[in-house]
């Protein structure tokens, strides 16, 4: 057999193997969540909030960690996202691709993206003490969003540097500004892209348990203050799953699967609006 047919035959079932192992360990992981989690789900514990003794086994619920989690995920996503995208389209419409400061721009974001959450789960507990509040969902929002703000701008940026440049071209012969483009046109192209950026983020923020430790404490009230304590789902799996408990352990593995949930239903919609946003793609 030829030299370049066996060297494509081994990386090929390399590349299967390595298929197999992710989607392996995805459905693994599901089903495990499912077959411990499913059991113990019930009504009240979605639509009711921890009663007194929950995490000992007693009656209640985790609506306040679950609506948490929402708000906090989707205020980091906001603050997030009104931070990225000037980043993107400065770097792609008002720098050049190879100047040094872009250059400088997507390596620090690359090296945000690699720190730990509990680093910025420190920073935001020393700007805490630094401001001189306490922990708090407006706390949590902003280390979670400076978290997720690499995450979120990379993505748009390697969408928007597929945007063809003769699309831009086209929109400055037609007397465009660099704003306008970015706004009318460029924004428009890469809506879909910048979707799932969006997506990532938010699926990040709503199941990252190590920035918020420090930052957004835990309550068994519903979030209603920016300046209060709140409740989030994985601080909640944390607590179940570390009791002696079997049956309150058995509630932390449905919590995982609530979370699980919340986060497919995020991508689903998320494809859906993706797709929906397609026909504005110049092909």
């Amino acid at each position: 057999m030829d030299k370049r047919k066996i060297e494509e035959n081994i990386f090929k079932g390399l590349m299967i193997f390595s298929t197999f192992i992710i989607f392996g360990s995805i459905v693994f992981i599901l089903v495990t969540i499912f077959l411990k989690g499913f059991p113990a789900l019930s009504f009240d514990m979605i639509t009711k909030t921890p009663k007194g003794g929950y995490y000992l086994g007693k009656e209640g619920g985790i609506l306040n960690a679950i609506l948490g989690s929402i708000v906090l995920g989707l205020g980091a996503t906001l603050f997030a996202f009104l931070i990225s995208v000037p980043i993107v389209f400065y770097l792609n419409l008002y720098l050049k691709r190879k100047s040094k400061l872009a250059f400088f721009i997507r390596f620090s974001l690359d090296v945000l993206w690699g720190i730990p959450s509990i680093v910025y789960g420190a920073f935001g507990f020393v700007l805490m003490v630094f401001f001189g509040f306490g922990a708090s969902l407006l706390a949590g929002i902003i280390t979670v969003g400076f978290l997720i703000i690499p995450i979120m701008a990379r993505s748009m940026d390697e969408v928007l540097k597929m945007i063809p440049q003769e699309l831009k071209e086209a929109s400055y012969a037609l007397g465009a500004t660099k704003l306008e483009t970015a706004v009318k046109v460029i924004f428009k192209q890469a809506m879909p892209g910048i979707l799932t950026a969006v997506l990532l983020g938010f699926g990040r923020a709503i199941g990252d348990a190590a920035a918020v430790l420090f930052t957004a404490g835990f309550t068994d009230y519903l979030p209603y203050s920016l300046f209060k304590p709140v409740a989030t789902l994985p601080l909640a799996i944390f607590f179940q799953l570390g009791t002696p408990f079997p049956e309150v352990q058995e509630r932390g593995y449905a919590s995982a699967l609530i979370l699980t949930i919340i986060i497919l239903f995020i991508n689903i919609s998320a494809r859906m609006l993706a797709k929906k946003f397609n026909k504005n793609i110049v092909k």
